[in-house]
């Protein structure tokens, strides 16, 4: 058994929606980065990845390559699925955490659920997704971005 943690933030800007567990979430802003800034995919491909001591998500999409350059994250962690087989690791449960003050995540965990299940080959019951404030401190408070944070339990080699 091997366990593994991620975390991922992004700031917001000029945009009509954020995209979260593969969900396009409309919303008066977006997130800045690279791919499609969706920050609870990047902390759980963190999470996969470090716990089956395969480095991070930079080292394998890094954000220099024209390639991920507003990527789907869903394709990511497709990719990544397809590393822990490779190392024949399997996925024993998520669980991550999206922390921000807007938007409102709680009607769209669901779906995410069954994304994140779907693209690793997994059941739903072995993804949790959940959503907190900071009860308006530090940047996620201000309103300035979202994070995410992931802890992953693996089985296998």
């Amino acid at each position: 058994m091997r366990i593994g943690q991620g975390f991922d933030a992004h700031r917001f800007q000029a945009g009509d929606a954020v995209v979260l567990g593969g969900v396009t979430i409309p919303f008066e802003m977006g997130l800045a980065a690279h791919s499609d800034g969706d920050v609870l995919l990047h902390a759980i491909c963190d999470a996969l990845l470090g716990a089956a001591a395969l480095g991070d998500i930079g080292r394998h999409f890094p954000d220099s390559s024209a390639e991920f350059e507003g990527v789907d994250s869903r394709r990511l962690l497709l990719e990544v699925g397809v590393m822990l087989a490779a190392a024949d690791m399997a996925v024993v449960n998520i669980d991550a955490t999206l922390i921000a003050e807007r938007p409102r995540v709680s009607p769209y965990v669901e779906t995410m659920r069954d994304n994140i299940a779907s693209d690793l080959g997994i059941s739903r019951e072995q993804v949790n997704v959940k959503g907190t404030t900071t009860e308006k401190m530090g940047f996620a408070g201000r309103g300035e971005g979202i994070a995410a944070s992931a802890v992953v339990l693996l089985s296998g080699a």
